[in-house]
C-alpha cells in the first residue's frame, strides 16, 4: 500500500533526514504539536486525523468523526483538547486523553481554520459564510468564537 503522507524527521540544525514515519494512506494537510510537547496531530485528505506521540514515534490515537479533508486543527492551551475541522459544517473538538467528543460546535459553512487562545479554553474560528448574508460585492470574513460563558 502507498503511503503518500509520509512525515520526515530530520536533525537540526543540519536538517538531515533520519527518520520517516507514514502517517496516512493520502496527503496530510495540515499538522500540529501539542503546547505541552508530548503530542503533534496530522489532519489528512482521507478526513482522520492522527494523534502521534513525539517521543515514541507512533501513532497513539485516530480520530474520525470527520467526513470531508482535515483543513484545520488546534490544541487548547493546556494540551487536553483538540479542534479539528473540514468541509463539514461542525467542528470536532475531542479530549486528547481518551479520543472522547467533548463538543461539536455547529457552523453553517466550511470551516478554514481554528484557533485556541493562547491561555484559556477558547476557540477562535473562521468559516466561508459568504453566502449571502452579507455584501458579496466586497471582501469580508467573520471570525467567531466557542468557549463565551453563554456557549454550551
Amino acid at each position: 500500500r502507498a503511503w503518500p503522507c509520509a512525515s520526515l524527521v530530520c536533525c537540526y540544525p543540519e536538517l538531515k533526514p533520519i527518520q520517516s514515519i507514514n502517517a496516512h494512506p493520502s496527503n496530510c494537510i495540515c499538522i500540529k504539536f501539542d503546547p505541552m510537547g508530548k503530542y503533534f496531530a496530522t489532519g489528512s485528505a482521507d478526513a482522520l486525523v492522527s494523534l502521534w506521540d513525539v517521543d515514541e514515534l507512533v501513532c497513539v490515537r485516530c480520530f474520525s468523526r470527520l467526513d470531508w479533508p482535515v483543513r484545520t486543527l488546534s490544541f487548547s492551551h493546556d494540551g487536553k483538547m483538540l479542534a479539528s475541522a473540514s468541509e463539514d459544517h461542525f467542528i470536532d473538538i475531542a479530549e486528547v486523553e481518551t479520543g472522547e467528543k467533548l463538543w461539536e460546535v455547529q457552523c453553517e459553512s466550511p470551516t478554514f481554520t481554528v484557533a485556541w487562545h493562547p491561555k484559556r479554553p477558547l476557540l477562535a474560528f473562521a468559516c466561508d459564510d459568504k453566502d449571502g448574508k452579507y455584501d458579496s460585492s466586497r471582501e469580508a470574513g467573520t471570525v467567531k468564537l466557542f468557549g463565551l460563558p453563554n456557549d454550551s
